[in-house]
């Protein structure tokens, strides 16, 4: 008989194909072996333009319970909509917690950041409930992207809104990262102790990779155009029209650039990709499970991240570039984990952010190499992520976190 309840709040939960909903999910279906797990999650909505079936939300056969929140949902990258959109989603989840919190063992707390987070946990700490809370992107560190870059203006939206989410981050049981630098950020800046954290790096779930490589010979080099890829959430911290530029700036014959995937940035790329029609720009879906077909269209992938916000973490879409056995070039901070990645993985290169003439360099060297040493490449990034990235070697890991407060309390 399962005994223990846990209540999971996510703001992006499956169907929605972002890599933060997918391990939610996994953590769902596992718990759930051992737990009653409730997942309170809005209607679907990630990444903006992404086409929902009817029937993908679904959850009959699930083993846990799913309550779609009556929430506000806003997934276009406007603050006062998404502000409206976090306040609303941890209202509701608060307004749960108040009526349910007697059943309730543990709280997966990752509605939206900053405030949604906020306040689930005033809500957790007055009626004494552990959570655990999942850090992947800083906040309100990101939102300097989104804000003028006044100095004193930025100075102090830090002063006003860290407090908010240091009350989240100390009072949690644990908080869950994806990178030592980024909890060695944490405790720096959040004033907490090492014990409080653990590091388990995002994963992709390598089996759909594996059994794509097992149907198709994946190669380094495909027939037809030279084939530069974005592939993953096309977001206002991408960088992305720095890799359009770079493009039609490099102008290398019999090459083309596939932009993959949804977002709130992608309309505007789309336009400044019209400016240039001579130039070989392509914009593509990427359908549920289908992103190692897809990446697999490509000879080289591209991983741009704007100046300063690559430091501490590692993107979600570098696994699935070395999963899917591809050569990368990442426009990221020298020293973050991400260029170590690459660099340790022998898989590509790693080059400063928002250098258009580094990049150019980089377009050019690639279409020129022997397409033996893109495979090697390839194949060395393949084999750096089945050791650092994979589901297998990172899930079980995550899991123990959870069942060690459930077991303790």
């Amino acid at each position: 008989m399962k005994e223990k309840n846990v209540i999971m709040i996510a703001s992006v939960f499956p169907p929605e194909p972002v890599v933060s909903a997918i391990i939610a999910g996994d953590v769902a279906n596992e718990l759930s072996k051992r737990y009653n797990v409730t997942v309170l999650c809005p209607k679907s909505s990630r990444p903006l333009g992404f086409k929902f079936d009817k029937d993908m939300e679904t959850e009959a056969e699930k083993p846990y319970k799913r309550i779609t929140l009556d929430s506000y949902v806003f997934p276009e990258s406007k603050l006062i909509g998404r502000f409206i959109e976090i306040l609303s989603m941890g209202k509701h989840a608060v307004k749960y917690l108040k009526e349910h919190h007697k059943e309730v063992d543990l709280i997966y707390n990752a509605p939206w950041p900053l405030f949604g987070r906020y306040m689930v946990a005033l809500t957790a700490r007055k009626y004494n409930i552990p959570y655990i809370t999942p850090v992947q992107d800083l906040y309100p560190e990101a939102l300097l992207a989104k804000i003028p870059k006044w100095k004193w203006f930025q100075w102090l939206v830090l002063k006003l809104l860290s407090p908010f989410d240091r009350v989240t981050l100390r009072n949690a049981a644990k908080v869950y990262t994806i990178s030592d630098k980024m909890k060695t950020y944490l405790m720096k800046t959040r004033g907490m102790d090492e014990d409080r954290f653990v590091v388990v790096r995002h994963w992709q779930n390598e089996e759909m990779f594996i059994k794509y490589h097992e149907e198709h010979y994946v190669t380094a080099r495909n027939a037809g155009s030279f084939t530069f890829m974005y592939c993953g959430n096309i977001g206002p911290l991408a960088g992305i029209e720095l890799v359009i530029d770079a493009f039609v700036k490099a102008n290398i014959a019999d090459t083309r650039l596939i932009i993959a995937g949804s977002g709130s940035a992608k309309e505007g790329l789309q336009k400044r990709a019209m400016l240039y029609p001579e130039t070989d720009i392509q914009f593509m879906e990427v359908p549920n499970g289908k992103v190692p077909e897809i990446q697999d269209k490509a000879d080289m992938m591209v991983l741009p991240i704007k100046k300063g916000f690559s430091a501490s973490s590692i993107p979600s879409k570098l696994p699935a570039y070395m999963l899917s056995a591809k050569p990368v070039i990442a426009c990221v901070d020298c020293d973050s984990d991400t260029a170590i990645s690459i660099t340790e993985g022998k898989c590509g290169w790693a080059i400063e952010p928002e250098n258009i003439d580094q990049l150019v360099d980089s377009f050019n060297k690639a279409v020129k190499m022997d397409k033996n040493e893109l495979m090697e490449m390839g194949q060395n990034g393949l084999k750096y992520a089945m050791a650092n990235f994979s589901r297998k070697n990172n899930f079980p890991k995550l899991c123990k976190v959870y069942e060690d407060i459930l077991e303790n309390s």
